[in-house]
């Protein structure tokens, strides 16, 4: 287990690095002076230069690449062009907000997906069975900015039941969750549904049966347990997902998160903004996977031994 554990972060560092430089080479590739579109065409030659010395454009590629990784290895992200602040600290302020959003999307999406799963497999073919995968399809084809004001058109303005407001407390995150839940608990619910199909046409299965088991033990002891391995792997890429593909529910909501942050630092033009948040996203990303491959190969030790 020490050595599928080493070999995966091994094989991670290397990614991290990669995302890095990517990360690093964005400001190089925007077209024209990258100084030219922060400041406009308006600013003078003097805080141009400024800027550039500011930014450590003016020296070599590979100093800049250099002090780039050092800055990171440090927790230091630069100073933020428009507000004058420390990066490291903006994304310090936000990140509590889009971790919350995030579990409680997971959270309402794995209690809509997983027990519908078992609920449409159970009865398969069956009208419940249709209904429930009809609903699902809708789920999934929902886009973001089409779901979000959708939820506050029925429960903010017809049913004023949820306020759309800034966050707060319990009620002001139902509505932002339920925009991320939903696609994503569709995508749950049909991979549940999926491995219970596959699980109850098993050899142990029948044996169980034959043994007088009841169907409640069957599904829940026995086929449910081996069916989430798969789901849970699915659970835990999405968790990465739902943490770097918040800016159109954070935005549309109004919610202070990583999201929102990088879409107002790009109407900014807020570049050392930007690059944070990219690398921030990116290596959030990047990290889930590996704890989830991780998780996985605990669960399932024919992966290790693969």
């Amino acid at each position: 287990m020490f050595n599928y554990i080493l070999r995966r972060i091994l094989i991670t560092l290397p990614v991290i690095l990669g995302v890095c430089t990517i990360t690093f080479l964005l400001i190089h590739f925007v077209p024209g002076d990258p100084v030219d579109i922060m400041l406009g065409d308006q600013a003078s030659v003097v805080d141009k230069e400024a800027l550039r010395s500011e930014l450590g454009l003016n020296k070599p590629i590979l100093i800049q690449y250099k002090d780039f990784l050092w800055q990171i290895a440090h927790l230091n992200l630069g100073t933020s062009l428009h507000a004058k602040t420390s990066v490291t600290a903006t994304l310090a302020e936000r990140i509590p907000a889009t971790v919350e959003l995030t579990m409680a999307a997971m959270f309402f999406a794995i209690l809509f997906g997983i027990p519908f799963g078992i609920w449409a497999a159970v009865k398969q073919y069956s009208v419940i069975d249709n209904s429930i995968l009809v609903t699902s399809l809708f789920g999934i084809s929902l886009p973001g900015f089409f779901l979000g004001p959708m939820l506050i058109w029925i429960f903010a303005i017809l049913l004023p039941w949820f306020p759309v407001s800034e966050r707060g407390g319990i009620e002001n995150l139902i509505l932002p969750a339920l925009s991320l839940a939903l696609p994503l608990g569709a995508i749950i619910l049909r991979m549940t549904r999926t491995q219970m199909l596959e699980e109850i046409k098993q050899d142990y299965i029948r044996v169980a049966r034959s043994k007088g088991l009841a169907n409640f033990a069957i599904y829940f002891k026995h086929a449910l347990r081996n069916a989430l391995i798969p789901v849970i792997t699915i659970i835990g890429l999405q968790i990465g997902a739902l943490l770097t593909g918040t800016v159109i529910t954070e935005t549309i909501f109004d919610w202070p998160g990583i999201g929102s942050l990088l879409l107002q630092a790009i109407q900014q033009r807020d570049y050392p903004v930007v690059q944070a948040c990219v690398l921030l996203i990116s290596v959030t990303y990047v990290l889930v996977n590996l704890v989830t491959d991780i998780s996985y190969a605990i669960i399932n030790p024919k992966v290790r031994l693969s």
